[in-house]
């Protein structure tokens, strides 16, 4: 049975502190090119069995339909406790096989384990995800930003614990997610739970949330600076387990701010957010005796009063009361109020943020994914750079996204996508320099190409929940990831890959040696970046369509400078 709603001001910050937690765990699908060698050494496979092992991690990454459903029905404990279950399961497999505790298994049960090792990112990440929002329904893009940013850095925490703790071990660094992964599940799990959210402005939180953006950019810089010791230095263990302990430090900052509150509380009485007689201690004590799943209730109907009740009424009832005349037929909801899954895909919106946010995604982690084969072809020797640069630009990306897009939706009621619109604007211009090739512009683009390629994870996701609601959030958020993997599929292995190939057949043409079918020059990928540039034209042209079509839902929603709560969508039909 689900949890009692946690009433007061402080629980939310714990949790979303726990989140910040679960979310670094949750990016372990970026650690495959750490351990990905050893799948090949140590179990002999080819590289076309390689590729399909990275198939196998993109898709189950990305496959969030299954958490999307559970969350709606589930408390968060439960969602993430399946997650470290299916941590420990896949990537205990992997290590059975890479430390040849267990010989012999089957390629094919590793390509599964592999899917179900990832898909823990799916269930970790809804969970908390979903919860936050719901917890802070008054910043929405600033909490995705957030989360979406820790994610971004996950990857670089991951591998500054590779070199620094587990000393380039695959086998150490799958033993550690299979056993770290559900242990921050297990110590997590209780704090990621729904909370009485505020339906009013409060200056203090704003203050809280920039702490924990300026402490994320902080461990940002942090890590950058690490991976940039190891490779000009040989930092001894004693050095880089203090450097650890520092990054641990910084990833505990948020838990400073219920920390403040529990000090120095704030005295001041708040208005509930039920009504204007509702405390807290009332909240907490009528909510013990009424238990709510995750997205049971959303911000956007937690004041419909007597319709609320109505919710509770079975089918059968509803059916006999309408045939009387006693209520009448709900109507279908209008944007800004809480959709079925069913009721949002056919609408034109839907599909029109979805096909944005798949054409951005999808040229970005085309781009992502070969970028080692990018700075060789334009002949950088270390890619390494490249690669930690894409990381930290996605990080700031992701974090700007969020906290950018909060302030002018407030301030000027500009609708998110329009930021969709601006950095693909500028991802049109970064793949024409890319396919320029000209010298000294590798860098730049590649770091506007990761700030361009983070914002439009944090801007989809407020988006997706202000259109339609929090109520099915989890499915309908699950639903546009699936852009990122469709994308990766088409333009980078479809696309990218066969290109590259032909290129490579041309300029090793008379060599019999395999070691020599690589690619280098500006052509390897000149026609592949033309083709992402014409993708983000058509993303560009689709998101000011969706901005013009949603502008009067942002000026209902936030009119009054901050997010106002829309009618029920459960009402009756005038």
């Amino acid at each position: 049975m689900p949890p009692a709603v946690k009433a007061g001001s402080r629980p939310p910050w714990v949790g979303l502190a726990a989140a910040v937690w679960v979310q670094v765990a949750a990016g372990s699908a970026y650690n495959f090119p750490l351990y990905s060698h050893s799948l090949k050494s140590v179990l002999g496979y080819n590289q076309q069995q390689l590729t399909m092992l990275g198939v196998a991690n993109d898709v189950g990454e990305n496959f969030g339909m299954i958490p999307g459903v559970v969350c709606n029905r589930f408390p968060p404990w439960l969602v993430l406790l399946i997650g470290g279950a299916c941590s420990f399961l896949g990537f205990g497999v992997l290590w059975l096989a890479v430390s040849q505790t267990v010989s012999g298994l089957p390629y094919w049960v590793l390509w599964i384990a592999l899917c179900i090792a990832t898909n823990s990112s799916a269930w970790l990440g809804t969970g908390v995800l979903v919860t936050n929002m719901r917890n802070f329904p008054l910043s929405r893009g600033t909490v995705a930003g957030i989360l979406k940013g820790y994610v971004g850095l996950s990857a670089a925490v991951y591998t500054e614990i590779y070199i620094g703790v587990l000393h380039d071990s695959s086998t150490k660094l799958l033993l550690f997610l299979t056993l770290g992964i559900p242990g921050i599940c297990l110590a997590m799990m209780y704090f990621v739970r729904p909370c009485t959210p505020s339906l009013e402005d409060d200056s203090s939180e704003r203050g809280h949330f920039s702490f924990i953006q300026l402490s994320s950019i902080l461990l940002g810089l942090y890590i950058c600076a690490n991976t940039v010791l190891d490779d000009v230095a040989s930092p001894s263990d004693a050095v880089n387990y203090s450097l650890f302990a520092v990054m641990v430090l910084l990833l505990l900052a948020p838990l400073a701010i219920p920390l403040k509150m529990t000090l120095y509380p704030n005295r001041r009485k708040k208005i509930g957010p039920i009504g204007p007689s509702g405390s807290s201690d009332r909240l907490s004590k009528e909510n013990l005796d009424k238990s709510e799943p995750l997205l049971a209730k959303s911000s956007s109907t937690m004041n419909a009063g007597s319709i609320q009740e109505a919710d509770d009424v079975s089918d059968v009832d509803m059916l006999l009361a309408e045939g009387e005349g006693a209520v009448k037929k709900k109507r279908r909801p209008k944007r800004g109020e809480d959709f079925e899954f069913r009721e949002a895909v056919i609408k034109a919106d839907f599909w029109l943020l979805f096909l944005v946010y798949f054409l951005g995604v999808g040229s970005g982690v085309t781009v992502l994914n070969n970028l080692a084969q990018i700075g060789i072809a334009a002949g950088v020797d270390d890619t390494t750079i490249l690669l930690c640069l894409f990381s930290f630009c996605n990080f700031v990306g992701r974090l700007a996204g969020g906290a950018v897009s909060e302030y002018f939706v407030r301030s000027k009621m500009f609708p998110r996508p329009i930021w969709m619109t601006c950095t693909q604007v500028i991802m049109i211009i970064t793949y024409l320099l890319f396919a320029s090739g000209l010298n000294g512009t590798l860098h730049a683009s590649t770091a506007l190409l990761g700030i361009c390629y983070g914002v439009q994870f944090s801007v989809m996701v407020p988006t997706a929940s202000e259109l339609f609601g929090l109520k099915h959030f989890g499915l309908i958020y699950n639903f546009m990831l699936l852009g990122n993997p469709l994308g990766a599929l088409l333009f980078s292995a479809g696309l990218a890959g066969y290109l590259y190939d032909v290129e490579a057949a041309k300029q090793n043409q008379g060599f019999h040696d395999a070691s020599t079918n690589s690619c280098l020059g500006p052509n390897c990928f000149r026609i592949t970046f033309l083709v992402l540039a014409g993708v983000c034209s058509l993303g560009t042209l689709l998101s000011i369509i969706l901005t013009v079509r949603i502008k009067p839902v942002y000026q209902m929603l936030y009119a009054g400078g901050s997010f106002r709560q829309p009618r029920s969508s459960h009402h009756e039909q005038q």
